[in-house]
């Protein structure tokens, strides 16, 4: 989302900075853009598709040698066992990436519609309570208030660490500088997190807390609104809110003298926390993955939302404001497979564990078990999609040893890596500088509207296809056209028809009701850049396909290169922002509330001596940044971080190796003995483990650091979104080999 200037010379790029004329952006950005010109010149970087041989080495091959090849292994799982047998798992860089987002759902929908059951991805490890809680309480699974961080006055943040996140979920430039602002104009930032994290050392104050509890927590504190009448029913939410009473009546049992043993949280603390938030002008709760991958990740999020709600501060200037996202995307729509009044989660199991669906996945965890369990249903090909699975799913060892084992392994990936080398054929896709890119999903949570078109700074070679063409092509084979045959254009006019006559069949969207036929015929171009025209030209400052004259088009976006600035957050937004059922947000659901009664047995359960926890840090917030060289200088980041107390009477010593345990396996680690961790909790970094051998990642490899997920249970859950708990895992910790 930031501008970015470029600087070329020869033909390489320069330098990078800052656009301080973007719309958006203004000047800043993150080390992500300042590397973009590190990974389109990467030599590690795939240029032409590999195929593996018969040793299991790799060869480049011609485009038409892989399409065939991809046909050679894919077609006898698809014609023997039918598209049931294949799944595909989308990785975290499909966000950043305007074909792969464009395009995915061609590939997930068509296989679905040949037979698909589920796919796969990064959201069951990360965010997946904030999707199934949006999805209840306010009717879409990307749509969910923000803090207003220019207006509030007491911002209280949980399980977040913007200063390197950068805003998870909450798209602000300069996130940390407007955090520092709350503060100068009076304000207050309070961080509660087992870690003093970069945003903690920043704020107000840090409340330290026991990982896993943040429910216990909220619910204290909501108690404590009730019980000293300290709830606000403002004007505007009359008549708007559903369940708030049943929710204060479902916080009774958790007073804050009852949570304080299993928070680490005094009573007197819980209550101040309260009041404090009651007697700010404006004030407003924030969340974000910290609290998601926890035991109890979805009341915590949901009780995030209620908590703001019961202070008035939803649709409120200075609270949780809905932002009013320029372009109007299929992705915020409810997925026609969903056909009820509301959302329905398990309409299916998984084969092995007979783990419910949730919003159309299963836990990432289950992958494996699915590919190296005997018997039908049995999953024998896989199309991995810009992913490195082995990396980022917990119980990272059994895949790592499944993947072999599959009968078509397919990646549409730029790297060698730890997943890709199973691989029977990759297909790269462009450097960031050789596509086009426009925006959508981050719009969702940004402080102001805005849209932007970035041109490709490179022209590709004339052969390479893009990663939407490739999406499509494998969509065609699952369809059951031989893949070398499948007609790319063909599929791309089908998958547009298709999508517009979703919409116009579908309540409360831009096209309810209309001629899909005339809409397709009303839209020029292909690919990526015509579903961009067609949400410009539906969102809220669009020409409406024609019918409101001076209305934005992509024709015209593409006139202002530094974007345009349409918004900023405003209150009064609840009718156009909430599609649940009635209207209303709507707090109570039986799928969220049913498990209260296992975060209430928390209260009572022995809490374990050790817990760990994850981390990310602002230089590798992704593994696929890890071959960045700019990114990965400097001392040994991929550390354990260690109390002093917990290092004292673990015998730990700074700087030496320790063995960390768990349930489900063990690694050797470098100790970092710090005060940044409260007693009882210790942290490693997520995304680390390279340097396995098959690999090309030069970079990387040098730096290989530690795989956490070799450390994270499969089985451990938050039981509504089926998220894997990798914040507040038991472990065990003793002193390990000298280096």
């Amino acid at each position: 989302m930031c501008g970015l200037r470029v600087t070329v010379e020869q033909g390489r790029v320069a330098g990078i900075r800052g656009n301080p004329d973007d719309a958006w952006s203004q000047g800043h950005l993150c080390p992500k853009g300042t590397t973009l010109g590190h990974l389109h010149d990467d030599p590690d970087r795939l240029r032409v598709p590999l195929v593996r041989t018969a040793n299991g080495t790799f060869r480049e091959v011609s485009w038409t040698e892989a399409y065939e090849e991809v046909e050679r292994v894919l077609r006898p799982v698809l014609d023997q066992h039918g598209a049931g047998a294949m799944t595909v798992y989308v990785g975290n860089p499909v966000a950043h990436n305007l074909g792969l987002a464009s395009y995915i759902g061609a590939l997930v929908g068509m296989a679905g519609a040949a037979g698909m059951q589920a796919y796969y991805s990064p959201g069951t490890v990360d965010q997946w309570p904030l999707n199934v809680v949006s999805t209840l309480v306010f009717g879409g699974m990307w749509n969910a208030p923000i803090p207003d961080l220019d207006r509030t006055d007491h911002l209280v943040i949980l399980g977040a660490n913007p200063a390197v996140s950068q805003g998870s979920m909450l798209s602000a430039p300069d996130v940390t500088g407007r955090l520092t602002a709350i503060t100068r104009r009076g304000g207050r930032v309070v961080v509660v997190d087992p870690r003093r994290t970069e945003t903690a050392a920043r704020a107000s104050e840090w409340v330290p807390i026991r990982p896993g509890t943040d429910a216990l927590l909220l619910f204290a504190l909501l108690r404590t609104l009730a019980e000293e009448g300290l709830v606000s029913r403002p004007a505007h939410l009359d008549g708007r809110v559903l369940g708030l009473d049943e929710a204060i009546a479902l916080a009774e049992p958790f007073s804050p003298e009852r949570v304080s043993a299993a928070t680490g949280i005094d009573a007197a603390t819980i209550r101040r926390l309260a009041i404090d938030l009651a007697s700010a002008g404006n004030p407003v709760l924030y969340s974000r993955i910290g609290v998601c991958t926890q035991e109890f990740g979805t009341l915590a999020t949901w009780l995030v939302f209620v908590v703001n709600v019961a202070l008035g501060a939803v649709d409120r200037l200075g609270g949780a404001l809905f932002p009013k996202p320029a372009v109007s995307s299929p992705m915020f729509m409810k997925p026609p497979d969903q056909t009820g009044a509301g959302w329905e989660f398990g309409r299916f199991r998984s084969r092995v564990s007979g783990a419910p669906e949730v919003l159309s996945q299963f836990p990432l965890g289950c992958l494996a078990e699915e590919i190296d369990t005997p018997g039908e249903g049995r999953i024998s090909a896989l199309i991995s999609v810009a992913g490195n699975p082995v990396i980022s799913a917990p119980g990272a060892r059994r895949l790592d040893e499944a993947l072999p084992q599959l009968d078509a392994m397919i990646c549409i990936d730029n790297w060698l890596n730890e997943t890709t080398r199973h691989a029977h054929v990759i297909l790269p896709g462009l450097s960031p500088l050789e596509r086009a890119h426009a925006d959508d999903l981050y719009w969702m949570y940004a402080i102001a509207s805005c849209i932007k078109w970035s041109e490709p700074l490179f022209a590709s070679a004339s052969d390479r296809p893009g990663e939407w063409e490739l999406l499509l092509r494998i969509a065609g084979a699952a369809l059951g056209t031989p893949v070398p045959d499948v007609d790319v254009t063909a599929m791309d006019d089908l998958y547009v028809q298709g999508l517009l006559a979703t919409v116009c069949a579908t309540e409360g969207t831009p096209l309810t009701g209309r001629d899909a036929g005339a809409a397709f015929t009303a839209l020029a171009g292909r690919g990526p850049e015509r579903l961009v025209d067609l949400g410009i030209r539906l969102g809220p400052w669009g020409d409406d396909l024609g019918s409101r004259p001076g209305g934005l088009t992509l024709e015209e976006v593409r006139r202002h290169p530094d974007g345009l600035r349409l918004a900023d957050l405003e209150e009064g937004r609840l009718t156009d922002a909430v599609s649940t059922p009635s209207g209303c947000i709507e707090l109570i659901h039986p799928h969220i509330v049913s498990d209260i009664p296992r975060l209430a047995a928390r209260m009572e359960r022995e809490s374990q001596p050790l817990l760990l926890t994850s981390r990310r840090q602002l230089r590798s917030n992704n593994s696929w940044m890890h071959n960045v060289p700019t990114l990965m200088r400097g001392r040994d980041r991929c550390t354990l971080l260690v109390h002093p107390a917990d290092a004292g009477a673990l015998g730990l010593a700074d700087a030496e190796m320790a063995t960390v345990e768990t349930d489900a396996g063990s690694v050797d680690v470098l100790v970092k003995i710090t005060a940044e961790m409260m007693p009882g909790v210790v942290s490693l970094p997520h995304g680390w483990g390279h340097g396995l051998p098959g690999t090309r990642l030069g970079v990387a490899n040098a730096h290989p650091g530690i795989n956490s997920n070799l450390l994270n249970p499969v089985n451990v859950l938050d039981v509504p979104s089926n998220t894997h708990v990798v914040n507040g895992v038991p472990c065990r910790i003793r002193p390990g080999v000298t280096r």
